[in-house]
């Protein structure tokens, strides 16, 4: 073991394995930088220094290497933490403290972050790529030269990725891959076993477009153990996700709406230039696509598309192929075991079909949402014993397929990224110029949502100026958490109990009943 990788090299001596910007790689060099990094880290693991938990931490931009780490990880029996590349180096210290990890991955552009977070962690150990001369930082390459060539063994326990949601409260939570994304398996000979069954493991080539930090392309990634080749685009740009798919025969992948708004942005004549017939699966994932969207996709893909409903915490709960949902537009699917869909009203109550109330979904196993490091939360996100929800409005049709119509928490979905506005608030609030915030989700033609913070200044003669705000904020929050758009306003309707009805200010400022103020 790794058997996929052998077997593969020996059946395509010369063909590509895996392939990023900056090179392509064969099965045989896979398979010797697998097992080096598994090697290191089993290693890192038997003297302790990986800790009880056996986590590392990747805070590093889509690369092949940012691949390798993770998967090397999985083959040590390591549970590796991806962290978000746009964190500040305090966020990323917060992630590597409550994860435990003990080692930390990093690339050139996140390097300076990685060791700031990684002394503040107290983690002695930060490996990197593209960062020659760094002080602190192990070179990748020098460091993998360290360890064995030869197959880690199949008697190595198989750990889940841990992965960090945005809080509510304004802190990530720590979840584990939930077992409907993990192949899990007594060892790591049943896991990669697995992993060869999954649907995805069934095509060809692989294309990663998304930030590997998320769910949907962490799990791509992770077809390279099952023997699947992989193209690694380094951030997304229509034009070269199309050129990818013609180049290497990509047969499938992970996008969310912005993706696809992207795409079909594009001029005809550019569209024109690619043959895209190779794609057979897409996965669509990360928020509800608009109908307009998904049918110009259909039409220009064929019916290769599959809506992924669904959160990190639990997986995929519904999904949808493009002939039922040419039937059904507009539909998220049906839920699919071990989940069933509900409608509830606000006593938990469920709803005859056709009724809009809020999507609760059953885990038939008695899982539902786990947060290992905050038993507070696990409990708070399941009102019942593996009934939970995730946030959202919407109703089922009379053959179960669930329609989504609103949100009834504050999370806003951007380009797929679920941002809680808590983030934001509770450093703006902080600021000596602003008396109160609120920050909601608006329309956004292209991110399907976009956040704005609505401010009231203290003094009202002599309002703040909005773009000092802005850089004020960038400075100590990742910039995606950060409001795109801001506005003064006179009130926020706060209730008596002091409470922003996130929902009711979101309709007063759309239909543009809160008095603004002179910025």
């Amino acid at each position: 073991m790794p058997a996929f990788a052998k077997h593969r090299a020996a059946e395509d001596p010369t063909g590509f394995a895996l392939v990023d910007a900056t090179r392509e790689y064969t099965w045989s060099e896979v398979d010797q930088a697998l097992n080096r990094c598994a090697s290191r880290l089993l290693d890192a693991g038997q003297s302790g220094a990986l800790g009880d938990a056996h986590r590392v931490a990747v805070f590093a931009e889509n690369a092949a290497e940012t691949a390798l780490a993770h998967l090397g990880g999985l083959l040590a029996g390591a549970s590796t933490v991806p962290v978000n590349f746009h964190l500040t180096a305090s966020e990323a210290a917060y992630i590597l403290s409550d994860s435990q990890s003990r080692i930390l991955f990093v690339g050139p552009e996140t390097v300076e972050r990685g060791l700031a977070a990684a002394a503040e962690a107290c983690i002695d150990t930060v490996v990197g790529w593209g960062c020659d001369g760094v002080d602190g930082v192990s070179d990748w390459t020098e460091w993998l030269a360290g360890g064995s060539t030869d197959d880690p063994p199949d008697s190595v326990i198989p750990r889940p990725n841990l992965l960090y949601t945005s809080g509510t409260t304004g802190l990530p939570k720590g979840t584990e891959l939930p077992p409907t994304m993990f192949a899990g398996g007594v060892d790591m000979a049943e896991h990669l076993q697995r992993l060869g069954e999954g649907g995805f493991a069934g095509f060809g080539t692989h294309l990663v477009v998304g930030p590997m930090y998320h769910t949907g392309p962490l799990s791509g990634m992770r077809l390279l153990c099952a023997g699947v080749s992989s193209v690694i685009l380094h951030k997304f740009d229509a034009e070269a996700t199309l050129a990818a798919i013609a180049k290497y025969r990509t047969e499938t992948t992970v996008m969310v709406p912005t993706h696809f708004v992207r795409l079909l942005a594009l001029p005809d004549a550019v569209k024109e230039k690619y043959e895209v017939s190779s794609m057979r699966l897409i996965a669509h994932t990360g928020a509800k696509c608009p109908i307009d969207v998904k049918a110009a996709m259909i039409e220009w893909f064929g019916p290769v598309f599959r809506d992924s409903y669904g959160a990190t915490e639990v997986g995929t709960v519904c999904s949808i192929g493009s002939d039922e949902w040419l039937e059904h537009r507009g539909s998220v699917g049906r839920s699919i075991p071990p989940f069933q869909a509900v409608v509830l009203d606000e006593d938990l109550n469920e709803l005859p079909a056709g009724t809009e109330g809020r999507l609760f979904f059953r885990d038939v196993t008695g899982r539902g949402i786990v947060y290992p490091n905050d038993p507070e939360k696990t409990a708070a996100s399941n009102p019942e014993p593996g009934l939970f929800t995730l946030g959202e409005i919407g109703y089922m049709d009379d053959d179960d397929y669930v329609f989504i119509t609103d949100r009834f928490n504050d999370m806003v979905v951007s380009g797929g990224v679920n941002i809680y506005p808590a983030e934001a608030e509770l450093l703006l609030i902080d600021h000596p110029d602003i008396a109160d915030v609120g920050c909601i989700g608006v329309p956004h033609p292209e991110m399907g949502e976009m956040l704005i913070g609505l401010m009231m200044p203290e003094d009202v003669e002599s309002p703040l100026d909005v773009g000092d705000v802005s850089v004020w904020l960038r400075e100590r929050l990742s910039h995606y958490k950060c409001p795109r758009e801001y506005h003064l306003v006179t009130d926020l309707g706060r209730s008596t109990m002091g409470k922003i009805n996130k929902r009711k200010l979101r309709d007063a400022w759309l239909a543009g009943d809160l008095t603004p103020l002179a910025q």
